[in-house]
C-alpha cells in the first residue's frame, strides 16, 4: 500500500512538473538571426522566443520587412558600440504588420491596427517584434503590407533630410544622387511635393524611373558629368560619398547645403564656400511617419519594389543590398496579405 502510494506521488509530481514547465515555455516563431557579426552568411533561419510586449510596447505580427543599404553594416558589427546593436541579433529595420497585443501605457494603438515603421533597434526580420509607440504609424491604406514595408527607413531619410534639416521649399533647386535607390527615390518624390526643382542622377538603365519619379532634370552619370549639368542649386543630398560628395560642393550657391548619408560634410570646404554642411542619421518618428503615408494615400509619392523574397531568402536579400545598386526596395514576406 506504501508503495503504491509512494509510486502515485512520484509521478504526480512529475507530472506537475512537466505541467509547469510547459507553462513556462515561451511561444516560438521563425526569425532570421546572427549570432556572430559578419557577412550575409551568417544569418540563421530558426526558431526563437516570441517577444513579449513591456508597458509602453505593441507586439506587431510582421507580415514583410524591408531590406536597406545600411543592413550590411549593421550585420558586420561596424557600427555595433554606435548604434547600440548587440548579438544575437535580428535585422529588420522597416516593418508593416498587424498589432496583436499592446501593453499598459500604449494609448494610441489597438490589436487588429494595421501598421508600419521603423523599429530602432531591428527586429523585423521575423514573425514578431515589439515596437514603442513612436515608432510606428498607421499603415498608408492604399498600399498592400508588402508595399509599406519598403517606405519606413528610406523615406524617413528623405524626410527628415528635406523638410527637417534643409527645409526644402517651393521654387528651390536640389541635386539628388542616387535618385532611383532606396533613399533617392523617395527624396525626388518629396522634393517634387514640396514644389522644388529636381535634378537627379542614376545609371543609365535606370533613368526612365527617374522620369517616371518625377525629376525635372534627369543625369545619366556614366555618361555625363553632375556639375556640367546642376549649378547654383539650394541643395544637394548624397548618399554616395568620396568623389560625389567632394565635386559637389562646387554647384552648392552661397547659403546652400550640402547634406551626406555617408560621411561628414568637409569642413574646409564648407567655410570657404560659404554653404551649409550636414550628416543625415535617421530616428523613428510617428509623425513623420503619418506625414509620409497621407502623401503616399493622396497619390504624391509612391514605393518603388523591385522584389519580393520570403523569408528564408534574407542571405540572398542581403548580399543584393550590400551592392549599393538595388533599384528601389527588396522586400522579405514574412506572412501572407491579411485578408479584407
Amino acid at each position: 500500500m506504501l508503495y503504491r502510494l509512494l509510486t502515485f506521488l512520484v509521478r504526480a509530481g512529475l507530472a506537475f512538473a512537466v505541467l509547469a514547465a510547459c507553462a513556462e515555455e515561451k511561444p516560438m516563431m521563425k526569425a532570421v538571426v546572427a549570432h556572430e557579426y559578419g557577412a550575409p552568411e551568417v544569418l540563421k533561419f530558426e526558431d526563437v522566443p516570441r517577444p513579449e510586449p513591456k508597458e509602453d510596447e505593441a507586439l506587431v505580427h510582421v507580415i514583410a520587412s524591408g531590406v536597406n543599404p545600411a543592413d550590411p553594416l549593421t550585420l558586420s558589427g561596424k557600427y555595433a558600440q554606435e548604434w547600440g546593436t548587440h548579438l544575437p541579433l535580428i535585422p529588420g529595420y522597416d516593418i508593416a504588420g498587424v498589432v496583436k497585443k499592446i501593453g499598459a501605457k500604449i494609448t494610441n494603438l489597438k490589436a487588429g491596427d494595421a501598421v508600419y515603421g521603423y523599429p530602432t533597434f531591428g527586429g523585423g526580420w521575423a514573425e514578431f517584434v515589439t515596437v514603442k509607440e513612436w515608432e510606428v504609424a498607421a499603415k498608408p491604406k492604399s498600399l498592400t503590407f508588402a508595399e509599406a514595408a519598403a517606405v519606413p527607413m528610406c523615406a524617413l531619410t528623405a524626410w527628415q533630410a528635406l523638410v527637417d534639416t534643409a527645409q526644402l521649399q517651393a521654387g528651390q533647386t536640389i541635386l539628388i544622387h542616387g535618385g532611383s535607390g532606396g533613399v533617392g527615390s523617395f527624396a525626388v518624390q518629396i522634393a517634387k511635393a514640396r514644389g522644388a526643382k529636381v535634378i537627379a542622377t542614376a545609371s543609365t538603365v535606370n533613368q526612365d524611373l527617374l522620369k517616371q519619379l518625377g525629376a525635372d532634370v534627369a543625369i545619366d552619370y556614366a555618361k555625363t558629368k553632375f556639375e556640367d549639368v546642376a549649378k547654383d542649386v539650394d541643395a544637394v543630398l548624397d548618399p554616395v560619398g568620396k568623389e560625389t560628395l567632394a565635386r559637389s560642393y562646387g554647384v552648392v550657391k552661397k547659403d546652400g547645403i550640402v547634406m551626406s548619408l555617408v560621411a561628414r560634410p568637409d569642413p574646409e570646404e564648407i567655410k570657404k564656400r560659404c554653404i551649409r554642411g550636414a550628416a543625415i542619421s535617421v530616428h523613428p518618428d510617428a509623425e513623420d511617419l503619418a506625414e509620409i503615408a497621407h502623401l503616399i494615400d493622396t497619390g504624391k509619392i509612391k514605393p518603388v519594389v523591385t522584389q519580393v523574397l520570403p523569408l528564408n531568402e534574407a542571405i540572398a536579400a542581403q548580399r543584393q543590398a550590400a551592392t549599393h545598386h538595388t533599384r528601389g526596395k527588396v522586400v522579405l514576406r514574412i506572412a501572407d496579405e491579411p485578408k479584407g
